[in-house]
């Protein structure tokens, strides 16, 4: 069953945590509820803010231009982060002192009736069936890289000095190709858009509790983020929360 625009609640909150003078995570919640995206900037204070910025702006806008042709949804996401890697190209070559920025992404997009995801990076996308925690996403990543390939098991993985490693991210040029994704949704599923900053402090055991008993998007949102600083709050943290029913 595809859901409604009519039946989707959504928020969204981004907190500069306890560590961070600067916050450089950008999330984006469309007017219309059929967009939604997350980034997480880095480079720098005004590299990593301004990375995140013109990502969800370049999307945004594609998206916007392209959503009533005839593209399908796959290469429309796909077109949408590619013009925002070329956004961020372009501001580098004129400002030198930003070469170093990237960012991550990770997006949600709502389109005839039918959920569709793109992601670069280690911003993640879960959802949650019932009880059941789904990563949609696979973070890019060295150390999640190594797991797949049997090289970490999963605990190494969580505490390995390189596990914030990117092997891609929005912002290269040599960024060619970017995953997308349909979403298999039903009434009573919650999405989670989130940085880093979000996974790094709180388990998915820990996350399925807080989506689960929040009444609210906006309640998950906060409850999340606050969860997350007691916890330690060492990034900034963002998440965009969907309930659909």
């Amino acid at each position: 069953m595809s859901p409604s625009l009519t039946g989707l609640d959504f928020a969204g909150l981004s907190d500069v945590g306890l560590h961070r003078a600067t916050n450089q995570d950008s999330y984006y919640l469309s007017p219309t509820g059929d967009l939604f995206i997350v980034a997480d900037g880095m480079g720098g204070h005004a590299g990593g803010q301004e990375a995140s910025r013109l990502t969800i702006e370049a999307i945004s806008n594609c998206v916007a231009a392209y959503r009533d042709s005839d593209i399908s949804s796959p290469a429309l996401l796909e077109r949408a982060v590619l013009a925002a890697n070329e956004a961020i190209l372009r501001d580098q070559r004129q400002h030198p002192e930003r070469a170093d920025m990237g960012t991550t992404v990770v997006v949600a997009m709502l389109r005839d009736r039918q959920f569709w995801c793109a992601h670069v990076g280690d911003s993640r996308l879960y959802q949650l069936c019932q009880d059941e925690l789904l990563q949609i996403t696979r973070d890019h990543t060295w150390v999640a890289q190594a797991q797949q390939a049997g090289d970490l098991t999963t605990e190494q993985l969580l505490h390995h000095p390189w596990r914030h490693v990117l092997i891609q991210c929005v912002g290269r040029a040599d960024l060619r190709q970017v995953n997308t994704q349909q979403l298999k949704v039903q009434p009573g599923d919650r999405l989670l858009l989130c940085s880093d900053g979000l996974t790094e402090e709180l388990a998915d055991d820990m996350i399925v509790t807080y989506l689960q008993s929040a009444m609210t998007c906006k309640d998950a949102a906060i409850t999340l983020i606050d969860a997350a600083k007691k916890r330690g709050g060492r990034d900034n943290i963002t998440v965009v929360a969907l309930s659909i029913s």
